[in-house]
């Protein structure tokens, strides 16, 4: 059977699996910088015969054509930046770039997907069409790679009939993977924001335009854009992680500058919200005496797993793991540009359960102790084998 010969490939393919998540793992690169990675991407590419082109600088897009008949294609998709984290010391294949940590699963995910390359091209007398194998740059950092991808032309020549993602999970154990149908994860823009009063003597508040007062207030009011404005129907959550106003005890200072986040489950809405909250805030400032700067950087939309493909491939999913090991996810409030091929394709991005509770691999990612059971790899180029070509109609 199919499923059992993919699960034997996986097996035997685990060590070097494994051994390119630890290469990568120990050689993290920041978003957009990827070119050692890129060029290992490339190397091992090349070792399995399958051509390739380059994109959005540092990415890559390769084909992988099956030997019998059929136009049918699917697009699988990898991401490959780390992030500016210091990572725990102590660990064999740790980041030897300092700053630098693959902290959010992307080694996992470049990783398996070369893994399933090298499956796919050992099984390519056994099926037909072409799988369109993604390895993109810059999912951590605006704009998202996927974006610049998509403008260079990754989902075209060929169109491929839907794009499966697949992402690491902590909060899962080794073994089962995670699904869910429809709006899955969150928009997410930054906010900017600068009020400027008139700073002064502490002591003698009627001569000066207290800047800290009024960002106190126009924080609060926002709130109610989420609370009393927004349909309670549509999750949304505004959250302000920093604020900064370089007064002192007995000083109250000219500006004070704060960052936020905005995110969301409709993009009618979000946009609504983004006048609304720049009127508010400008506006209170304005009655205040102050003015009021409000940037907002639009981020990535809302990501949406189309119901067909994914209610496919979660069935073949169950095929291949038992129902046992399928988990319904809920709504998830983070980001991913991942969104952005959903909002441009059928698209299906799942989870892979990394964590191994028993032996402490539990932390969350974008930490500098965030780890995975490494068995998870064998299941995930595995897994991500037999969707694809179940997906072509083989």
């Amino acid at each position: 059977m199919l499923e059992e010969e993919i699960k034997e490939l996986a097996k035997k393919n685990f060590t070097e699996v494994l051994n390119n998540r630890r290469h990568l793992h120990a050689n993290p690169e920041l978003s957009f910088e990827e070119y050692n990675t890129s060029s290992f991407i490339k190397s091992k590419l090349d070792e399995l015969g399958i051509s390739y082109k380059s994109m959005a600088n540092t990415g890559i897009v390769a084909l992988i054509k099956g030997d019998k008949p059929s136009s049918n294609i699917i697009a699988l998709r990898a991401d490959i930046d780390a992030l500016p984290i210091q990572e725990v010391e102590g660990r064999e294949y740790g980041s030897k770039n300092p700053g630098v940590m693959h902290a959010c699963g992307h080694d996992v995910h470049t990783s398996s997907l070369l893994g399933t390359a090298k499956i796919l091209t050992q099984l390519k007398s056994k099926f037909g069409g072409t799988v369109k194998l993604i390895f993109q740059p810059g999912e951590e950092k605006l704009p998202g790679g996927a974006s610049i991808m998509i403008k260079e032309g990754v989902l075209e020549d060929p169109v491929p009939q839907g794009v499966i993602g697949q992402h690491v999970m902590p909060f899962i154990e080794v073994g089962k993977v995670g699904f869910r149908s429809g709006k899955y994860m969150a928009s997410s823009d930054e906010i900017y924001v600068r009020v400027t009063g008139k700073g002064g003597h502490a002591a003698q508040p009627q001569q000066n335009i207290d800047p800290i007062v009024i960002t106190a207030h126009i924080i609060t009011a926002l709130q109610q854009i989420v609370s009393r404005v927004a349909d309670p129907k549509i999750p949304s959550v505004l959250s302000f992680g920093k604020v900064r106003a370089d007064g002192a005890t007995n000083v109250i200072p000219n500006e004070v500058y704060l960052e936020g986040t905005f995110r969301t489950f409709d993009e009618d809405w979000r946009k609504q919200a983004h006048q609304k909250m720049k009127r508010m805030a400008e506006g209170m400032a304005e009655s205040m005496g102050a003015t009021c700067d409000f940037e907002i950087r639009h981020g990535y939309p809302v990501l949406v797993n189309e119901e067909k493909l994914t209610a496919s491939v979660r069935s073949y999913a169950a095929h291949f793991l038992g129902e046992e090991n399928i988990v319904d996810l809920d709504l998830w409030l983070a980001a991913e540009d991942f969104a952005y091929y959903s909002q441009s394709a059928h698209a299906c991005f799942y989870r892979l359960g990394t964590a191994n509770t028993p032996k402490g691999i539990t932390s969350a990612v974008h930490t500098p102790t965030f780890d995975i059971d490494e068995n998870a790899l064998q299941l995930g180029t595995g897994l991500m084998t037999y969707l694809a070509i179940k997906q072509l109609g083989n």
